[in-house]
């Protein structure tokens, strides 16, 4: 017994018990009313690779993560993104400086999965372990009993389109850059978020400041 507890205080399970254990970080309520006006956000969206490291200030995480997939209509535990049948199968992954969080939409909260800087991970481009947030969208197949099987896949790179135009335009509203990729090691990503087999990894999305 010794010698399996000297293992798993190493590495990232040691990551993974303090996350664990940790509490949710709640959000500051999301702001909604500033932000440039819908036309004007198209018409600045663009892809941005060249970030600058500074994080996002946490009002600003908030703002985004709301605007990728939060929960806009509190009464039905509607989202700011369609999903078929609203079964809401996708989960996003936040990757930080600080460590690897998982949105909770309503909770608007961040559940620690690993302490620790895991961004490198998530995407093989230089970019992805720059920019400040690396966002990872994992679809949950196990949450979509009405979709057929061989209809999941198609449906979960839909609804990360989705997710990810709400992030483009967030950013092009409030002046950050952002770029969606598929750059991704998706094996080892899901051994080190420990994914189950019917959770797909489908993009990932880097945001942040653009590099001056």
């Amino acid at each position: 017994m010794k010698a399996i507890a000297k293992v798993l205080l190493h590495g990232t399970a040691a990551a993974a018990m303090i996350a664990a254990a940790a509490e949710p970080i709640q959000l500051p309520p999301p702001d909604t009313t500033g932000g440039r006006p819908l036309m004007q956000a198209l018409k600045a969206r663009r892809s941005t690779r060249n970030f600058d490291p500074k994080p996002l200030p946490r009002q600003v995480l908030s703002n985004l993560l709301w605007a990728a997939f939060g929960v806009n209509r509190p009464d039905r535990g509607m989202r700011t993104a369609p999903s078929a049948w609203n079964q809401q199968e996708i989960d996003i992954y936040v990757f930080t400086a600080d460590g690897v969080f998982l949105y909770l939409p309503t909770r608007h909260a961040l559940h620690p999965v690993l302490a620790g800087d895991h961004r490198a991970a998530t995407g093989t481009a230089p970019y992805a372990a720059r920019a400040p947030v690396s966002l990872v969208y994992v679809a949950d197949h196990g949450r979509t009993p009405r979709t057929p099987v061989w209809e999941k896949e198609k449906f979960a790179y839909a609804h990360v389109g989705f997710i990810g135009q709400n992030v483009y335009l967030y950013c092009a509203s409030e002046g950050l850059g952002a770029v969606i990729h598929a750059s991704i090691d998706a094996p080892p990503l899901a051994r080190l978020l420990g994914l189950r087999r019917d959770q797909q990894i489908i993009l990932a999305q880097a945001v942040g400041y653009p590099a001056r």
